[in-house]
């Protein structure tokens, strides 16, 4: 059983404590919760590492889904001090979305698909693929599809990577990738920056 790097602890803590907030809100059961929890935290990559066709990581490795369930029982725990804080959901997205888009980068760098195309598929795929599942279970469109600046965050934290590897290497170009996504995904919270939709009339 290998043991996580930095990011994907970061990343997987952040997305199984968005999952379980989300199914906290719908007034799920503990079950429930610890199914969005897992879901939210290790969809994307299952979807990444099918389309790579490799055995799914965060099955072969049993750690991804133990601390998705300790962050769920976190949270839980904590949740009426959690909830004092305003949009702790969407900050724990952005910090998972963040962590992901890297680890998706870094996926196809790791298994020789290192093109321009493909690393974006499979860092937006990474990033976004959790949420996406989560939502579908909750029978909303996908975060991903709305206006919101999320899978353009990870599409430019990707192509950072991309930019910053063949000159300082996969270390920087990991956490140059992650902090970049995570700063547009923020700014974009903060100043309430969206797409545009298509303007429909009468």
């Amino acid at each position: 059983m290998e043991f996580l790097s930095l990011m994907e602890l970061i990343g997987t803590v952040a997305f199984a404590a968005a999952g379980a907030l989300t199914a906290i809100d719908r007034e799920l059961d503990y079950y429930g919760i610890s199914i969005f929890a897992i879901v939210t935290a290790v969809g994307g990559g299952i979807v990444r590492d099918v389309i790579i066709n490799v055995p799914p990581v965060s099955l072969v490795n049993p750690l991804y889904v133990i601390i998705s369930l300790i962050t769920t029982v976190i949270v839980i725990t904590g949740y009426n001090k959690i909830v004092q804080y305003q949009n702790v959901v969407m900050f724990c997205d952005a910090i998972g979305l963040a962590a992901f888009t890297a680890i998706g980068a870094e996926a196809a760098l790791m298994n020789e698909v290192y093109m321009p195309l493909v690393v974006i598929t499979l860092a937006v795929l990474t990033g976004t693929g959790g949420g996406a599942i989560r939502d579908v279970i909750c029978g909303d469109i996908p975060y991903v599809f709305r206006q919101e600046v999320y899978a353009v965050a990870s599409i430019f934290g990707a192509v950072i990577f991309m930019a910053v590897y063949p000159y300082f290497g996969k270390f920087a170009a990991v956490y140059v990738s992650f902090g970049v996504t995570l700063a547009t995904r923020l700014i974009s919270m903060k100043f309430d920056l969206h797409l545009k939709k298509v303007a429909k009339q009468g």
